[in-house]
């Protein structure tokens, strides 16, 4: 039995930046080898976005972040030479993905006909901006761009000022979706005996995301408002500011609510028609906030932490990133890792969250420098000699 969820399955990653690298590197995490090509003496755009970089490296923490446990071979896919080297080592993967613009890898010979006839059990999956089809194909856009187009925006941030979320979630949520559809279209291929085409879009992804609150939208036809910190579930179900720091707190169905009366002693509410119950509550929004928000004043958050935990109440704080690693569960959970790179020494990553009985995620290696594994895998896979590997390098192929 493998030892890992995917082993024996071989990726060629074309893709650069974020959310197709993040996928990639979630297959990696698996158990598969994934072969990642870059520019020669350029590589991936990510590998400049910083400061911060690696100890000791130019290489950026962004970089970092989505590239660990794959193999960098530099590959110039604009040259003939460098072309045929790339249908080789499609011939010889399972999959390959890719998120130049729509229609580029195609002047190349490299899009998804191209190679689906070379290895027709290939999966092929191409991330772009808005999709292969449509009036926006060929258009460029960025994290931020489809934040703002899918409806994101229009629901985060404060009633006055719509807001981009913080970390470039379309990008992250888009490398989830990518990830599993490589899945789904590996079974199907192990089914069939046939590889396909996977188009997947940022957009759609992003408007997906939306779930419940586009759903709500769909249902009613009310256009959803921006509520800050405050949640559309039950009352309570947001940020409120203690005698000294704030807090968040979900109180939201009846059960939660009383035991949040008990533990701030104020079971008065109960008897209130306007609160007793959760649609009352939901109905009664703008009435009883002012009342919560006056009752968390009264204690610090660590007394207010402390007794919402011993009544069984859904709260936690606002933890800025030394908070966060400093978290007994966050330690506990192994959610973060350290490396050996060649360079920075210990090098500090996040780990994977999945935790599996059977075939649990392996070791992890550090992000690779660029063409690090050149030699080896043009070697191994496809036979190059060393000699030749020079002359390659000598045209700027490789």
């Amino acid at each position: 039995m493998p030892s890992t969820a995917l082993a024996g399955i071989r990726i060629l990653d074309l893709s650069r930046v974020l959310a197709a690298p993040l996928a990639t590197q979630m297959l990696a995490d698996l158990g598969a080898e994934v072969v990642k090509v870059e520019r020669p003496g350029v590589g991936d755009d990510s590998r400049t976005y910083g400061p911060p970089f690696a100890p000791g490296t130019d290489t950026a923490a962004f970089y970092l972040s989505c590239n660990r446990n794959k193999r960098s071979v530099t590959v110039n896919h604009a040259t003939a030479e460098g072309q045929e080297l790339i249908r080789a080592l499609a011939v010889r993967s399972d999959v390959l993905v890719e998120n130049f613009r729509t229609g580029t890898l195609a002047k190349y010979g490299l899009d998804h006909e191209s190679l689906l006839e070379l290895n027709p059990r290939l999966v092929y999956l191409s991330v772009t901006g808005f999709g292969q089809t449509g009036p926006y194909a060929e258009r460029p856009g960025y994290d931020g761009v489809f934040q703002a187009m899918s409806g994101m925006m229009s629901v985060s941030g404060h009633p006055e000022e719509p807001m981009k979320v913080g970390v470039s979630m379309v990008d992250v949520l888009t490398g989830l979706y990518a990830a599993t559809a490589v899945l789904a279209a590996l079974r199907h291929r192990d089914v069939t005996g046939e590889g396909q085409f996977v188009d997947l879009s940022l957009l759609d992804c992003g408007l997906a995301s939306l779930s419940h609150f586009a759903m709500n939208y769909l249902v009613s036809g009310e256009v959803p408002t921006r509520r800050g910190n405050g949640g559309y579930g039950g009352i309570p179900s947001q940020a409120f500011l203690c005698k000294d720091k704030p807090l968040f707190l979900v109180a939201g169905n009846d059960k939660q609510f009383t035991a949040f009366c008990a533990a701030a002693d104020r079971t008065d509410l109960l008897q209130d028609p306007r609160f007793a119950t959760t649609s009352a509550r939901i109905a009664h929004r703008e009435e009883i906030l002012p009342v919560l928000e006056a009752i968390l004043r009264t204690r610090t958050r660590d007394e207010w932490l402390a007794v919402l935990d011993e009544h069984d109440v859904p709260a936690g704080p606002f933890n800025e990133m030394p908070e966060v690693f400093a978290d007994p569960q966050i330690q506990h959970r192994g959610m973060l890792v350290e490396v050996d790179d060649p360079v920075s020494g210990r090098l500090p990553l996040l780990a994977n969250p999945i935790r599996f009985t059977a075939t649990p995620v392996g070791g992890y290696s550090a992000p690779p420098a660029l063409g690090e594994h050149t030699a080896e895998v043009l070697h191994s896979l496809l036979g190059v000699t060393q000699d030749q590997l020079s002359e390659l390098r000598g045209r700027g192929v490789v």
